[in-house]
């Protein structure tokens, strides 16, 4: 599916009403070669559906290509229980079996499951629930919430928290359990994803939720109790390295600004700071203010940390100057995406340029300041220099902002005042 085949916002996000004859809720379980546990899982499944869950639902079966009896015995549930199908695809894959199901489906709830129901059922209602109210845009379990229960083995345990910690410090990523099998997501959105995911194996999941994150999508995470299954078929080194490789290759995507992630700003349209300011009252430039604060009371900090690291082994000028670079750059990109809203990776490097303008008077200022110190104490002490560069550095504050407000990002400012009818008439 083409990634411009859905241009323009996501509409807002609405409490979903049945419509007759289609499934609230389609539960895929991907399996290959599962002859023997996928009886068993369906029909306990579709048993815990239809005494809990208060809609339609519908269970469907992907079959990776198997080469055992799976095909026939995902046929013999289909006749025997109402709401259950199976789907044959000719190519193994997880990823690929979501992303044919998920995106073939009629149904406006998507989720799907492993077929060794390690997952205790009764964290499925709560799963959908705020997929279904309007409330979230994906739903995952984890296993590595305080109040999760979970019997496995060191091993899994060990390269699970290890991968979730690898996501953490190098993507960034805020969610908790990228890997558990248990997941549910909007159709609408996952129109607007599954385009944009490589994956057609077990990263699959990762690179879902990752990219769902960076559009600002919101993930409702359900704590859940798990008891691994011993005879997993999953093997964990190979799976490992392809994870790794694909967090190589997203990582790189994100840093270059290749993912047109823009495409899902604001993505559902219902964030009240969305809705057209009030008469009378510039809202934008207040949430401006807090927003550019916060970022310099962060940038602050780390120029601070950078400057101390710097200074033990150069002079106070170089350390000055490294330190407030790489500040400067990251000052510029927080204030880009979080103070003036500005996402994706249109005339990022023009934007990256002109702060650096804003870095040189910066530069300038703290630099001064350190040159007159020393003009009038030949040996400061360290918390002397430290007083002196805060000082600087707040008074390059006010002229920072009025520059990025007036100049860097200038578009923002006048989005936010516009209202509908100037939109229509301009």
């Amino acid at each position: 599916m083409p990634t411009d085949a859905f241009p323009g916002a996501l509409p807002a996000r609405a409490p979903l009403a049945p419509v007759p004859g289609v499934p609230v809720l389609d539960v895929v379980i991907p399996v290959f070669n599962e002859e023997r546990d996928l009886g068993p899982c369906v029909r306990r499944l579709h048993a815990h559906l239809a005494r809990t869950f208060p809609y339609p639902f519908r269970i469907t079966v992907a079959d990776n290509a198997s080469t055992d009896r799976t095909p026939q015995v995902a046929a013999a549930l289909a006749g025997a229980l109402e709401g259950v199908r199976g789907v044959r695809l000719e190519e193994k894959g997880r990823g690929r079996a979501l992303r044919t199901v998920w995106g073939a489906s009629d149904a406006p709830v998507l989720a799907y499951m492993d077929v060794d129901l390690s997952t205790d059922l009764n964290a499925l209602l709560p799963l959908v629930a705020p997929l279904i109210s309007g409330h979230s845009d994906l739903a995952i379990g984890t296993r590595l919430a305080r109040s999760s229960r979970v019997v496995r083995g060191a091993k899994r345990e060990f390269v699970s928290r290890a991968y979730n910690l690898l996501l953490r410090s190098s993507l960034a990523a805020r969610f908790s359990d990228a890997q558990c099998g248990f997941k549910a997501i909007r159709r609408e959105v996952a129109e607007r994803l599954l385009p944009l995911v490589e994956d057609t194996g077990w990263f699959f999941d990762t690179e879902l939720l990752v990219l769902a994150e960076r559009a600002g999508l919101r993930i409702h995470e359900v704590p859940v109790d798990w008891v691994d299954d011993p005879e997993s078929s999953v093997h964990i080194a190979r799976t490992a390295a392809e994870d790794l490789k694909g967090v190589w290759r997203i990582g790189r995507a994100l840093a270059l600004g290749a993912l047109p992630l823009d495409r899902l700003a604001r993505p559902l349209g219902d964030d009240p700071r969305d809705r057209g300011a009030l008469p009378g009252v510039d809202g934008g430039l207040a949430r401006q203010l807090l927003g550019f604060c916060a970022v310099g009371v962060l940038s602050t900090l780390l120029y601070l940390f950078l400057y101390s690291a710097f200074r033990a082994g150069a002079g106070p000028q170089l350390a000055n100057g490294a330190a407030l670079l790489l500040s400067a750059v990251a000052n510029t990109a927080a204030n880009r995406r979080f103070t003036f809203g500005v996402r994706g990776p249109d005339r990022a490097v023009r934007h990256q340029a002109q702060g650096l303008v804003v870095f040189g008077i910066g530069l300038a200022l703290t630099s001064g300041s350190l040159a007159a110190l020393a003009a009038a104490t030949p040996e400061p002490a360290r918390g002397t220099e430290l007083a002196v560069l805060i000082t600087a550095n707040l008074a390059a504050t006010v002229l920072r902002f009025l520059l990025f407000r007036a100049w860097v990002f200038p578009e923002r400012r006048g989005a936010t005042l516009m209202t509908p009818t100037d939109k229509d008439t301009r």
